[in-house]
C-alpha cells in the first residue's frame, strides 16, 4: 500500500510498504477512505516533537472501513464504516471509565506513566504507525472506533477525527459559562473549532488573534471578533475591547509554534536534510535546534505570556496548544498573583466525539467549513509544504487514499 512516511527530520516521503494485518484480538484492519493533515503532524517534521522513529507512517487522523476484526472485537464487523479518533483507548481502566480516554493505562506500550498513545507520533506515544496510508491496523478498536451514521459524510466526519473534538475540548478545559468573553490564540484549524466550540457552549464573545488574513476571515465569518497581530499588539487591544478587564477565559490553540512570533526567522537554520529544510528555517529558529530536534527557548512562547495577560483576573487559561516534553517554560509567577487557573491536556477523544457526532448528525452543527482542500494521497508532500506555509486559504487538507 502507498503511505506517508518519516525517514527523518525534515523528510517525509510517499512509500510503498506492507499491508498492516491483525496483531492482537482487539484490532481491526480498517481501509482508509479519507485522512488528513494536521499541524501535529508538521510537529513530527521540523523536529519539534524529538523521537520520531524512522519508517513511521504519520496522521492520526481518519474515516474508513473495517476490512478485518480480532476475536475480541465483538461491536463491529467487515463492511462498518468507522471514524478513528486520533487517540487510542481500552475501555476498561480507571482512567477510560472516568473519561480522560487521553490518559489510558493500557494503550500506550511504553507504561502507564508513560501519557497519551496515539496514531503517528513519536516513539513515547507507542510507537503506532499512521493513518496516512491506504489502510490502517487500529488497536483496541472495540473501545476507539466510532460506527457512523449514513448521513455523516467523510468531509465532516475527518473533522471529528481530531480537530472538533480538541478545539471543543480546549472550550471545556476553559470552564466557558453562558455569556463569558472567551480569546482564542490561534486561527488554524483547532482554532477555529475552539471558537466554534465556546459559541456552542455560550460564549457571549469571542475574540480570534492571529496574524494569517485567511484565517481571520474565517474566524470573523464565525462571528468572532479578529485581531491581527502583525498589525495591533494583542493583549492592549483585548483590553480596550473589554473595558480595561480582559477576557474571561482565553484558549492556546498554538503551542510551540508561538516560538516563531516571538523569535522569528532564522536565515540558516540547519534542522536536517529533505524537502522541508525551508520551512524548517523559517518554523525552528537556529538556537532552538541541536542535532536535529528541538530544544526549549529561554522563556515561554509569546502565545502564553499573552494569555495570562489577556485573561481577567481570577480567569481561566486553557492550554491545547502542543508543546515538547522538555519545554520548561510558563510565567507561573504572574498567573499566581492574578489568581488564574491554568488548565492544559491532551484531548479525550473518545469521550467526546460522540457528542459531536450527534450534533453533527441531527444538524445542530456543520463543521463543513473548516475543509478547504481535498489532495489524493499522490500529492500528499505538496500539500504538506503548502500547509506548512501557510498559503493563503489553506485551513485544512483531506488525504483521499
Amino acid at each position: 500500500m502507498r503511505a506517508v512516511v518519516f525517514h527523518g527530520v525534515g523528510d517525509i516521503r510517499l512509500d510503498t510498504v506492507p499491508d498492516p494485518v491483525i496483531e492482537q484480538p482487539t484490532d481491526a484492519v480498517v481501509r482508509v477512505t479519507s485522512s488528513a493533515i494536521c499541524g501535529t503532524d508538521l510537529h513530527m517534521v521540523r523536529g519539534t516533537m524529538p523521537g520520531m522513529q524512522p519508517g513511521t507512517i504519520l496522521g492520526h487522523e481518519a474515516v474508513g472501513m473495517v476490512e478485518e476484526v480480532g476475536r475480541n472485537v465483538r461491536n463491529l464487523r467487515a463492511g462498518d464504516r468507522v471514524l478513528v479518533p486520533s487517540t487510542i483507548s481500552c475501555g476498561y481502566c480507571v482512567y477510560c471509565r472516568a473519561g480522560y480516554t487521553a490518559q489510558c493505562d493500557t494503550a500506550n506500550p511504553n507504561g502507564p506513566l508513560a501519557g497519551t498513545a496515539f496514531y503517528g507520533g513519536p516513539k513515547t506515544s507507542g510507537p503506532f504507525n499512521g493513518l496516512q496510508a491506504q489502510y490502517a491496523r487500529t488497536p483496541l478498536a472495540n473501545a476507539s472506533l466510532l460506527r457512523l451514521p449514513d448521513n455523516v459524510d467523510d468531509d465532516r466526519a475527518i473533522l471529528m477525527s481530531d480537530i472538533f473534538p480538541t478545539g471543543y475540548f480546549g472550550a471545556q478545559l476553559a470552564e466557558i459559562k453562558l455569556g463569558d468573553t472567551v480569546a482564542v490564540f490561534g486561527a488554524g484549524p483547532v482554532g477555529q473549532f475552539a471558537i466554534a466550540s465556546a459559541k456552542l457552549m455560550g460564549a457571549g464573545r469571542v475574540i480570534a488573534v492571529d496574524r494569517v488574513p485567511s484565517r481571520l476571515d474565517m474566524a470573523r465569518a464565525q462571528g468572532a471578533e479578529v485581531v491581527n497581530f502583525d498589525e495591533d499588539d494583542p493583549v492592549q487591544t483585548i483590553l480596550e475591547l473589554t473595558g480595561g478587564i480582559g477576557v474571561d477565559r482565553v484558549i492556546d490553540a498554538v503551542g510551540v509554534d508561538a516560538q516563531r512570533a516571538e523569535q522569528g526567522p532564522a536565515a540558516n537554520a540547519q534542522t536536517g536534510k529533505g524537502k522541508f529544510d525551508e520551512e524548517l528555517s523559517e518554523i525552528a529558529p537556529e538556537q532552538n535546534v541541536q542535532d536535529g530536534q528541538w530544544k526549549p527557548g529561554s522563556g515561554p512562547s509569546q502565545v502564553l505570556q499573552w494569555a495570562v495577560k489577556a485573561v481577567a483576573k481570577a480567569g481561566t487559561v486553557s492550554v491545547i496548544g502542543v508543546y515538547p516534553m522538555n519545554d520548561r517554560f510558563f510565567p507561573i509567577g504572574e498567573a499566581m498573583n492574578r489568581n488564574l487557573s491554568v488548565k492544559m491536556g491532551n484531548c479525550n477523544h473518545r469521550s467526546i466525539v460522540p457528542r459531536l457526532v450527534e450534533l453533527v448528525a441531527n444538524g445542530s452543527f456543520d463543521p463543513a467549513s473548516i475543509l478547504t482542500h481535498r489532495e489524493p494521497i499522490t500529492n500528499a508532500i505538496e500539500a504538506y509544504q503548502a500547509f506548512d506555509k501557510r498559503e493563503p486559504g489553506w485551513i485544512k487538507v483531506k488525504l483521499e487514499p
